[in-house]
């Protein structure tokens, strides 16, 4: 193994030493230099002046519209109901020369419209008349003995069936006085009486009749 022994008469290291020293200083030169021609003071007012800042407001979406106002429901006017126009009838008028025929019977009435009223037809009213007394043809009844002593009275009322020539074809007691001997004794007599017959539209016919006679003691 051999050793390598420092050769200290090699000029390359020295002169590479010496350049390193030359260069630091020209470096401290030019920086002296800088400094006192002002670039230093530039650089340090460069330094202090002041930052600005700026603040970035954050861009937000715009607000949503509101919606459009609800509009009240609106209704469509109905229709006025339809009523179907009345039927005309016109009546042509008969052809020129046309011969007339004369007839004597009545024209039947055209039928009522639909929907009309029509006054129901009333049949004529026949007029009667009641059967009349003759009071002087008219026999009163006796008072029953029996009755007079037992002072029996009271109020009958009888009828009677006048025929059309006034005599009586049937006779009932309507309503009693109370003593059957009264009853009996009025219908017998007034049975007799002469009556005028009623009529109808002035024709006597066979009509029912009321009397009602009264029984008093003097």
């Amino acid at each position: 193994m051999t050793n390598r022994v420092a050769n200290f008469a090699d000029p390359a290291p020295t002169a590479r030493r010496f350049g390193g020293i030359a260069f630091v200083g020209l470096l401290h030169l030019a920086i002296v230099y800088a400094l006192v021609t002002g670039l230093g003071h530039e650089v340090v007012e460069i330094l202090r002046a002041p930052i600005e800042t700026k603040l970035i407001d954050e861009i937000r979406p715009p607000p949503p519209e509101p919606p459009p106002p609800l509009m009240p429901p609106q209704f469509a006017a109905l229709p006025p109901p339809y009523i179907p126009p009345p039927e005309i009838q016109v009546r042509q008028p008969p052809p020129p020369n046309a011969i007339a025929v004369v007839t004597r019977e009545k024209p039947a009435e055209p039928p009522p419209p639909i929907g009309a009223q029509v006054a129901p037809t009333l049949a004529p009213v026949a007029v009667r008349t009641a059967p009349v007394i003759d009071g002087r043809r008219c026999r009163l009844p006796e008072y029953p003995p029996g009755s007079k002593r037992m002072e029996e009275a009271g109020i009958v009322v009888l009828r009677f069936l006048i025929d059309v020539d006034g005599s009586v074809v049937e006779s009932k007691v309507e309503s009693s006085s109370g003593y059957p001997r009264l009853d009996e004794a009025a219908r017998a007599a007034l049975a007799l009486c002469s009556f005028k017959a009623g009529t109808v539209d002035g024709k006597a016919e066979r009509s029912w009749a009321k009397l009602r006679y009264v029984w008093k003691l003097n």
